[in-house]
């Protein structure tokens, strides 16, 4: 005889709903997917036109409306992830977690500050339901590939950060010595974010020498700036070969919601808890 806690299937309806919320590797779990991204792109589409003064004055309430309709809609989800993984409060206090409040908390909060001299505060709350678009990384596994990826070649790209702010301050303090206050580099600071600007390939044209010796510099920079944006690019490049290599299972934790586990794991290597 089945408990009330156990759906048709004779499971647990917690362990079900994980599989549909958590897990994308069930068709119930693609579509709850596929659904959610809809909504999340949905909500974001309605601030950014409730964002534009015209569209607000004439269709204001039926955006208002919508806005209502998606915070219950996320709160609802909310709620029920809170409710079928083994340790709520660490998930509550995960980054998704936390994104996941932010794109509800908003709303709510603008009931509870009716003053008008509060009505800009409500204003900028409201803009942080854009948060809402980082929800995607939930049900994107490009996504979670990539920030393997970017984790596995951090050593690398923070020292080549270091190798590019030291090119530049070098740079930036030859730029202030060779053209000086009266072409416009009153100091080393600024010369050293006319070289970031210069080497980047951005080139606002505030701000460019004049001299002979300076103008080499700036276009031995130019040409400087061209191979190292493909450093990173490299960088990036092998650490998702990498990854892809070693893909791992998408299999989420039913008691923390962790994933990343490898394809023959037993038990969760966050918490411990059986797969």
């Amino acid at each position: 005889m089945n408990t009330p806690e156990q759906n048709k299937s004779g499971r647990p309806w917690r362990q079900t709903l994980f599989e549909i919320i958590f897990e994308a590797d069930t068709p119930a779990g693609k579509w709850f997917d596929i659904a959610l991204i809809i909504c999340i792109l949905l909500s974001v589409v309605a601030v950014m036109l409730d964002s534009v003064a015209p569209i607000r004055a004439e269709y204001g309430r039926i955006l208002y409306a919508v806005e209502w309709l998606f915070t219950i809609l996320f709160t609802v989800e909310y709620v029920l992830r809170l409710l079928c993984v083994g340790r709520p409060i660490r998930y509550a206090v995960s980054f998704f977690g936390v994104i996941d409040l932010l794109a509800i908390l908003p709303t709510y909060t603008s009931l509870l500050l009716l003053s008008s001299r509060y009505l800009s505060v409500i204003r900028v709350l409201r803009v942080l339901r854009v948060f809402r678009v980082l929800k995607l990384g939930h049900h994107t596994k490009e996504a979670a590939m990539l920030k393997k990826a970017l984790y596995a070649s951090r050593r690398k790209i923070l020292v080549f950060i270091c190798a590019v702010l030291t090119l530049v301050v070098i740079i930036g303090s030859l730029m202030y010595i060779i053209e000086g206050e009266k072409h416009g580099f009153t100091s080393i600071p600024r010369g050293v974010y006319w070289a970031i600007v210069t080497l980047t390939t951005v080139g606002y044209g505030d701000i460019s020498p004049t001299t002979g010796l300076g103008q080499f510099l700036a276009a031995a920079v130019m040409i400087l700036g061209y191979s190292i944006i493909a450093v990173p690019t490299g960088i990036v490049t092998v650490g998702l070969a990498r990854a892809y290599a070693h893909e791992t299972s998408r299999q989420a934790c039913p008691s923390c919601s962790a994933e990343g586990h490898d394809r023959d794991a037993k038990h969760c290597k966050f918490c411990g808890a059986k797969l």
